[in-house]
């Protein structure tokens, strides 16, 4: 499996903390030195390791948040 780099522009905070101190994270991070995206998935509690998440171009955050806006949570 080929290498992959990656780097954390910014980190926005975390959603959830799992019982083994797993962190559901927002980040905006450079995959491979391209463009950053929002990206969300959670991180071991030295953030060294990573679990599955998804990956979001600004426009897809965009929408997502324009989404979540319309749920009625009462």
């Amino acid at each position: 499996m080929p290498e992959f780099k990656y780097e954390v522009v910014e980190t926005y905070g975390s959603l959830s903390e799992s019982s083994k101190g797993w962190k559901k994270e927002i980040k905006l991070i450079s995959w491979n030195q391209k463009e950053a995206k929002y990206d969300i998935r959670e991180w071991s509690p030295d953030g060294e390791k990573m679990g599955k998440g998804v990956t979001l171009s600004k426009e897809e955050i965009i929408n997502l948040r324009d989404l979540l806006n319309k749920i009625d949570l009462d």
